[in-house]
């Protein structure tokens, strides 16, 4: 499991990767990411992240995603109806 421990150290490290400075050749396409469905949670995990490398910054084609989360406990459902709520 020293795999484990290696990927949970770096995350936070992987965190902080700045979109603006970060060289697109050293990411990962998102759509090159297969995850067999019949394994353990866990494993499902660790694949994704030795697949994608960094989960909070990599490829889709040509643009560069890169994701946070707040400390709140509002979920993505509920800003989302917050968000179309006042659009329409």
């Amino acid at each position: 499991m020293s795999d484990k421990k290696t990927i949970l150290k770096n995350l936070k490290a992987m965190q902080e990767t700045d979109v603006r400075t970060v060289d697109l050749d050293t990411l990962r396409d998102i759509r090159d990411v297969c995850i067999d469905p019949a394994l353990p949670k866990e494993e499902r995990f660790l694949s994704f992240i030795r697949q994608i490398g960094n989960p909070y910054c990599y490829r889709h084609g040509n643009c560069v995603v890169k994701i946070s989360f707040t400390d709140s406990d509002i979920t993505l459902e509920e800003r989302m109806i917050s968000y179309l709520r006042s659009k329409y």
